[in-house]
């Protein structure tokens, strides 16, 4: 029996990835588990191509996109980790609840 080249849980970690990634680059542990497995099934793959059907295409570009998305989600946790150690944790509440009075005030 062959194993079947199922891109969809590649897809989905990557894309939810991508959703997470506004939130301080969390979506790092959802695009970098799709990135190890894409690149697994790739690496399978290659070495015994008569135990899989499907599209290989199709697997190397679900891998190429949570590459992209684990990328990017890297550098906004770099982006975040340095706003954090520069400006500082305090100042950056400080600056929320300002902005969250300002909206307050405005509606």
């Amino acid at each position: 029996m062959k194993k079947q080249l199922n891109t969809t849980l590649i897809y989905v970690l990557s894309i939810s990835g991508l959703l997470c990634c506004c939130i301080w680059g969390l979506g790092l542990f959802l695009s970098g588990p799709a990135f190890l497995i894409a690149h697994g099934k790739v690496k399978d793959y290659e070495q015994n191509p008569e135990n899989y059907e499907g599209n290989i295409n199709a697997m190397n570009s679900a891998k190429t996109i949570a590459l992209v998305v684990m990328i990017i989600n890297a550098l906004y946790l770099i982006y975040t980790l340095y706003i954090v150690f520069t400006v500082g944790y305090d100042e950056i509440l400080a600056r929320w609840d300002e902005m969250m009075l300002q909206i307050k005030n405005n509606s």
